[in-house]
C-alpha cells in the first residue's frame, strides 16, 4: 500500500496518512497492509493496551479463577469434601496477575514507540476540531486523510457517589493494595456480578445492590435464578439514596429507608462512551442518545446520516455491544475497509452474528439472542425448552440442582433464536449453539448427527437440543 502523493515522504511533522485513537481493539489494526503509510497511534490510558488487558476481562477472569477453586472447595460438603479453611491470598494473587499483564502491557507500548518507524505513538489526550483534525492536551495539532475512533468507554459516576480514595471502579479494585474486609458493589450487570464473586470469593463481606434485578438483559428465569443462588449479599430493587465519608468508611443510605457503613464502595453501574471526551460534536458526526458514534454497516461514521469519508469507529465509542469480541470483529471490519481504499477491494460489511456474552460469576451465565418474550414481543412464533444439568450424569457428579439451558427456537424453521445458560462451564456449552445459530442451521437432527461425549457436560446441550426437537415434531 502506498499513500497518496506520497505524503509519508513530504509530510509534516503532525501529518499524517493514518491516525488511530485509542490502543485497544485499534491497536492490533497496522499490519503488513500499512507499511507504507505514516501512522500515528494515540492513547492516553495510564496503562497501555486498552480496557480489556489492564482493566477489564483478562485480570478479571484471572481474580475469578481463584475465587472458584475456594468457592468451589467451600461448598463441597454436599460431595463428601470438607475444607472450610481454604483461602485465596489478595496480594499474591495481584502481583501475580499484575506481573504477567504490565510485562505484555510495557512491551507492547515500547514497541510502539520504537519498534517500527512508520508509527508514531502520541500519550495524550486529544480532541477533534474538525472531521479529520485533532488537538492534543499539550496543543499539537495532528490531522490525517484518514482516522479510526477506538478510543473505548468509561465507567458511569453516580451523582450520591463522586470519585474518591473510598468510592472507586473496576480498575483502582483489581489493584488494591489489601483486600477490603467489606465492599459494596453497585450494580448488577457483568462487570457487578463478576466482581461480588471475586471479593466474595476472596473472603469480604460482600453486598451487592441492583436497581432492579441482576443481569437483566438475559431471560427472566436465568436472572432470578442468579439472584437466588448467589450466596453472598445481594440486593434486588435497592439502589444509594445518599452517601457521606466517614474514616470509619462509606455511610450508605438505602432505597429501603436502612443506612450501612462499608469500606469501599465499587461502582459498576455501567458504561458511557468517550466521545464526549473527544468532543466528536465538533467534528458533527452523529451521536446516539447515550453518546454512542453512529456508523453504518461498513463502520464508517456517519454525519447528517451519510459517512464521513475516511473516518471509522469501532468498539465500545459505536457498539451497543460492550464486549471485547465485538470490538476486536469490528477491528478486522476496519482494518479491510481501510486497506481496500487502496487495493481497490470491494468494502465488507459487519455482518457477523448472533453476539455472545458470558458473565464468569458464580453461577456463571452465557448467552445470545432473544429471550422468549422477546422473541414474541416482535411477533414471532416461536417457543423455549428447558434441560436441567441435574437431568444429565454429570450434573448428578455435580449434585447440582440449579443450574439449567435453555433454548428459543422459530416454530415456523426450527433455527435457533436464542440460547441462555446458567451454571459451571456455561461460556464453553454456548459455543455449539452459537455455531448453529450462525450457520442457520434448524435444531432439527442437530442432536444425533454427532456424538457427545458420555458422561460429560455436553450432554446437557445434546439433551436440550433433543427436547426442542420433540417439540417441533409435535406441531
Amino acid at each position: 500500500m502506498e499513500a497518496s502523493s506520497t505524503a509519508s515522504e513530504t509530510a509534516g511533522e503532525n501529518e499524517f496518512d493514518l491516525i488511530i485513537i485509542g490502543a485497544g481493539s485499534g491497536n492490533t489494526i497496522p499490519d503488513e497492509r500499512f507499511a507504507d503509510l505514516k501512522i500515528a497511534i494515540i492513547d492516553d490510558g495510564e496503562h497501555f493496551g486498552g480496557t480489556c488487558l489492564n482493566v477489564g476481562c483478562i485480570p478479571t477472569k484471572m481474580f475469578v479463577r481463584p475465587a472458584e477453586i475456594v468457592h468451589g472447595a467451600r461448598s463441597a460438603q454436599h460431595l463428601g469434601v470438607t475444607a472450610p479453611d481454604v483461602r485465596a491470598n489478595w496480594a499474591a494473587v495481584r502481583d501475580r496477575i499484575f506481573t504477567r499483564i504490565d510485562a505484555i502491557s510495557n512491551s507492547g507500548e515500547e514497541y510502539r514507540r520504537s519498534g517500527e518507524p512508520n508509527i508514531q505513538l502520541v500519550r495524550e489526550r486529544v480532541r477533534f476540531i474538525s472531521d479529520h483534525e485533532l488537538e492534543t492536551d499539550s496543543g499539537r495539532r495532528l490531522r490525517a486523510e484518514r482516522i479510526i475512533i477506538a478510543a473505548g468507554s468509561r465507567s458511569v459516576e453516580l451523582d450520591p457517589l463522586p470519585w474518591s480514595q473510598r468510592v472507586i471502579t473496576n480498575a483502582e479494585a483489581l489493584r488494591l493494595e489489601q483486600l477490603p474486609q467489606h465492599i459494596t458493589v453497585i450494580g448488577g450487570g457483568a462487570i457487578g456480578c463478576e466482581f461480588a464473586n471475586i471479593f466474595h470469593g476472596f473472603g469480604a463481606k460482600t453486598v451487592q445492590l441492583v436497581r432492579s434485578m441482576p443481569l437483566k438483559s438475559v431471560d427472566s428465569e436465568v436472572a432470578a435464578t442468579f439472584a437466588q443462588v448467589a450466596d453472598w449479599d445481594l440486593r434486588t430493587g435497592t439502589e444509594v439514596t445518599a452517601a457521606h465519608e466517614t474514616e470509619a468508611g462509606v455511610e450508605l443510605t438505602l432505597s429501603d429507608g436502612s443506612q450501612m457503613i462499608t469500606d469501599l464502595v465499587l461502582v459498576a453501574a455501567g458504561r458511557i462512551p468517550n466521545s464526549d471526551r473527544l468532543e466528536a460534536t465538533a467534528a458533527g458526526f452523529d451521536l446516539h442518545e447515550d453518546g454512542r458514534i453512529v456508523v453504518d454497516d461498513y463502520q464508517r461514521v456517519l454525519r447528517g446520516g451519510e459517512p464521513v469519508p475516511g473516518v471509522w469507529a469501532l468498539g465500545d465509542i459505536s457498539s451497543s455491544h460492550q464486549l471485547k469480541h465485538v470490538a476486536n470483529e469490528e477491528a478486522r471490519v476496519v482494518a479491510h475497509n481501510v486497506a481496500a481504499e487502496f487495493s481497490g477491494e470491494q468494502l465488507r460489511r459487519n455482518t457477523l452474528g448472533p453476539v455472545p456474552t458470558a458473565v464468569f460469576s458464580n453461577p456463571e451465565v452465557a448467552a445470545f439472542g432473544e429471550s422468549l418474550s422477546q422473541a414474541q414481543a416482535r411477533g414471532a412464533d416461536a417457543f423455549a425448552v428447558r434441560h436441567d444439568y441435574g437431568a444429565t450424569a454429570w450434573g448428578w457428579a455435580l449434585e447440582d440442582e440449579t443450574s439449567f439451558c435453555k433454548l428459543v427456537v422459530d416454530r415456523e424453521n426450527g433455527k435457533l433464536l436464542g440460547a441462555q445458560i446458567i451454571g459451571p462451564d456455561a461460556a464453553i456449552l454456548l459455543q455449539p449453539l452459537i455455531q448453529a445459530a450462525s450457520q442457520g442451521q434448524s435444531v432439527r437432527g442437530l442432536a444425533r448427527q454427532q456424538y457427545w461425549p458420555h458422561p460429560a457436560a455436553t450432554e446437557i446441550i445434546e439433551n436440550t437440543l433433543l427436547r426442542a426437537e420433540a417439540q417441533l415434531a409435535a406441531h
